[in-house]
C-alpha cells in the first residue's frame, strides 16, 4: 500500500493514519504508543516510518562462573523455558563453571572488482603493493586505531564467474570493541580509489563479511556425572552423534545454541542477524555441521565445547541508543567485546547441552510445557497474577496444555 509522506509524519500522525487505516480501537492504538523504556522520539531517530516499539521479556539466567567470575546474565527471548534451561545447565557444571576464550576482534572487509582484465596478475599488484594499500586504507581508519585497532593485512582472490572474471580484495581490521560493520564499510570505500589503480575492473560491492572466522568465540564445560547421572552423560553423546549424523537433526542441533546466544544479543542490543548469519553460514563451510562438540573423559564425565564466529560490539549501533541493551551491559560487567562474546559461547553451551539432555531422557515438552502453562492462562483470559498462577497450577496437576483447557479452568475459578 502506498503511503505518500508517511516517513515526513510525527509518530502520532502515524499511528493516527494506521489506525483509520487497519480499523484499530482507541485502546490498540494506545498499546502502539506504550514504547515502554525506549521513548519514541528516540525510537523514531533509529529505524524508519515508526508507530511503536515492540516489548520481549528480558530475564537472568543464573548460576554462569566463567573462567572463575560469577556472571548474571540478561536474556531477551519470548520462549518460556530457555532461560530456565541455560540457569540450570549452568548450575549443574558448578563449582567449575565454564572456562572461555575469544579470538582478537579482526573482521573481514571485501572489495568486489567484476569484468576483470588479467585477474591474477592484479592479484600479484595487490600483495607487491600491500604496504602502500594498507597506508591509504588507514587513512580511513584513524578513529579505531585511537583504541589499538586499524588495518591487519590485506590480499586478493581471482575468481571465474558467468559474467566474466573476478578480484576480490579482501582487508583484515581490528575493529575493537566495536562489532565493525560501519567502520569497515567506511574503510572499504574510502580505500576502493586506490585498489582501483591496480586493477583493471569495475569497482562493484564493498562490503564486510558476516562470516567473522577470524573472530572466534570458544567455551568448555565439564558435566560430572555423579552431577548429571550415568544416562544423561550417555544420552547427550547419542543425541550428539545423531546430530552429526543427519543435517536435518544439526539445523535444530544448532538452534538449540543459538536460543541462548540470540537471546544475550537481543538483551544487549547486537545484530542478531549477524550473529546468525556468521554462525550457520560457518556450520555450513565443510558441509553443516554441529556448533557444539561432546565427548566422555576418562573419569566418565561429559565434557561440552563451542566454538563459533561471534561478532559483538560493548560499543556503537543499538548500544548507544537502547536503554536497556546499557542496563543489560552493565549487569553483565564485561569490559570488552570480546568478554561478551565469551559469556554468549557459554550461554549457547548451557542452551544445546540443556536441550540434549532433556531431548534424551524425560523429552522437551515436559519442562517446556509447565513454563508454558502461565502463556496458555494469559491467552484464555486470566487477567490478575493470582488468576495466571492459579489457571497455570492447574493446568500442570492436570497435565493439560491447551487454550481450550486453561479456559475451562478459568471459567470454574470465577463462579
Amino acid at each position: 500500500m502506498e503511503l505518500s509522506g508517511f516517513y515526513k509524519l510525527s509518530v502520532k500522525e502515524r499511528v493516527a493514519k494506521i489506525k483509520e487505516i487497519a480499523g484499530l480501537s482507541e485502546e490498540e492504538a494506545k498499546v502502539l504508543m506504550d514504547s515502554g523504556a525506549l521513548k519514541l522520539e528516540i525510537a523514531d531517530r533509529m529505524v524508519e516510518n515508526v508507530i511503536g516499539a515492540g516489548h520481549l521479556p528480558i530475564g537472568i539466567a543464573t548460576n554462569f562462573k566463567i573462567n572463575g567470575r560469577e556472571v548474571l546474565v540478561p536474556m531477551q527471548i519470548e520462549e518460556p523455558s530457555v532461560i530456565a534451561a541455560a540457569s540450570h545447565a549452568a548450575k549443574l557444571c558448578l563449582p567449575d563453571g565454564f572456562t572461555a576464550d575469544a579470538d582478537e576482534p579482526i573482521m573481514i572487509g571485501q572489495v568486489q572488482f567484476i569484468r576483470a582484465k588479467n585477474a591474477k596478475a592484479s592479484v600479484k599488484k595487490i600483495e607487491k603493493e600491500k604496504k602502500k594499500i594498507i597506508a591509504a586504507a588507514s587513512e580511513f581508519a584513524k578513529q579505531i586505531e585511537k583504541y589499538g585497532g586499524g588495518v591487519k593485512d590485506v590480499y586478493a582472490k581471482a575468481f571465474k564467474t558467468e559474467r566474466g572474471d573476478m578480484v576480490v580484495v579482501y582487508f583484515d581490521i581490528d575493529v575493537r570493541d566495536a562489532m565493525g560493520a560501519n567502520t569497515i564499510n567506511t574503510i572499504l570505500e574510502g580505500v576502493s580509489p586506490t585498489l582501483a589503480e591496480y586493477i583493471d575492473g569495475e569497482c562493484r560491492v564493498r562490503i564486510l563479511s558476516n562470516l567473522a572466522v577470524k573472530r572466534k568465540a570458544y567455551a568448555k564445560a565439564v558435566w560430572k556425572k555423579e552431577a548429571i547421572g550415568e544416562d544423561a552423560v550417555e544420552g547427550v553423546l547419542d543425541a550428539y552423534e545423531f546430530a552429526k549424523a543427519d543435517v536435518f537433526r544439526t539445523a535444530t542441533h544448532n538452534k538449540g545454541a543459538m536460543n541462548g546466544i540470540d537471546a544475550v544479543a537481543l538483551a544487549t542490543g547486537q545484530d542478531w542477524r549477524a550473529v546468525e548469519a556468521g554462525a550457520h553460514a560457518y556450520a555450513s563451510m565443510d558441509g553443516y555441521k554441529s556448533l557444539t562438540h561432546y565427548e566422555k573423559n576418562e573419569n566418565g564425565d561429559l565434557v561440552g565445547r563451542i566454538e563459533l564466529p561471534l561478532a559483538v560490539g560493548t560499543v556503537g549501533g543499538a548500544i548507544n541508543t537502547s536503554p536497556t541493551a546499557k542496563l543489560c551491559l552493565k549487569i553483565l560487567n564485561v569490559k570488552s567485546a570480546k568478554e561478551l562474546a565469551m559469556v554468549m559461547a557459554c550461554v549457547g553451551l548451557a542452551n544445546n547441552f540443556a536441550a540434549l539432555r532433556a531431548l534424551s531422557t524425560e523429552g522437551i515438552q515436559r519442562g517446556h510445557m509447565k513454563l508454558h502453562a502461565r502463556n496458555l492462562a494469559v491467552i484464555a483470559g486470566a487477567k490478575t497474577p493470582e488468576e495466571i498462577d492459579a489457571v497455570a497450577r492447574a493446568l500442570v496437576e492436570k497435565k493439560e496444555y491447551s487454550v481450550d483447557a486453561a479456559k475451562k479452568i478459568l471459567e470454574g475459578m470465577r463462579r
